[in-house]
């Protein structure tokens, strides 16, 4: 079992770990000497035992807000993926295109030249 030296609000520890995790121990102890620091910044010098509980608390603190920020997500998830199943399984809307039968068209194209032979007329007879 590999053992690293972390250091925590510039005091150094000895800590044991599973083969293969020490990059993720270094990462925790950078994290908790983070918080550890903005304490000593903000109160100045304290206990070694309450420097590590309060950083830990801070620590937990920022995780309890992170993990309902990723349930909230979770939720969000699962209803746009209900959603997609749902448009996925929904039939497509019919789309009706009117269709003039061939003698209306006939029609229509009949008195739209009556109606411009009509308008010539009128034109000739007002020169």
């Amino acid at each position: 079992m590999p053992e690293e030296t972390i250091t925590i609000g510039g005091k150094e520890f000895e800590v044991a770990c599973q083969e293969g995790e020490e990059h993720f121990l270094q990462a925790a102890a950078r994290m908790l000497d983070g918080e550890a620091r903005t304490l000593m910044d903000q109160i100045g010098r304290l206990p070694e035992a309450r420097m590590l509980l309060m950083a830990g608390l801070m620590l937990a603190d920022k995780t309890a807000g992170t993990e309902d920020r990723v349930r909230a997500l979770e939720q969000e998830l699962e209803a746009a993926r209900a959603e997609i199943q749902r448009l996925r399984g929904a039939e497509p809307a019919r789309v009706e295109v009117p269709v003039i039968p061939q003698d209306v068209a006939e029609s229509m194209a009949e008195l739209a030249a009556r109606a411009e032979a009509l308008a010539d007329q009128l034109d000739e007879q007002r020169a």
